[in-house]
């Protein structure tokens, strides 16, 4: 999908669900990484994640309902934020996602192991081994590999 075709979606889905029109940018933002989209105060425009289409048209839709729920009550100066009564209900009556799907379903784990009482850590992100140590004996860790785990659903 190109940007072209994302403005003319939002600008349809704003017409068809809201019944009023979209006047701003509708852009993808490759940079998003866990969320499906957000809305600018400032200037008004809506920026969307482009790996949500992994997950199909309706849930981009969805998306793009929830954006526009921010929109268009912070334009007409009502209550445009996730606890704000206005927002929830007008969400409801659209259809809109309340949360976005998970982007990944995998996981990177990087492994350390202690080279005094054998212990293995599991990590997110690297550590520096000439800094830190083991938690448990103060012995040094050396790197071991790392791994991509799959999240099930």
């Amino acid at each position: 999908m190109t940007s072209e075709e994302l403005q003319r979606l939002v600008e349809k889905v704003s017409l068809d669900s809201f019944g009023k029109l979209f006047c701003h940018q509708a852009i993808f933002n490759a940079r998003l990484k866990t969320t499906g989209g957000r809305y600018h105060l400032n200037d008004h425009h809506l920026d969307f994640n482009p790996k949500m289409l992994v997950h199909g048209e309706d849930v981009l839709i969805g998306i793009i309902k929830h954006e526009l729920c921010h929109y268009h009550l912070h334009l007409e100066g009502k209550g445009y934020q996730h606890q704000d009564a206005s927002f929830k209900e007008l969400l409801m009556q659209t259809g809109g996602l309340c949360f976005a799907p998970r982007v990944s379903q995998e996981v990177k784990v990087i492994i350390y192991h202690c080279q005094t009482c054998g212990k293995s850590l599991q990590r997110r992100r690297k550590i520096n081994t000439q800094r830190y140590v083991c938690a448990s004996c103060h012995g040094k860790l050396t790197y071991v590999e790392t791994r991509v785990l799959s999240l099930g659903k």
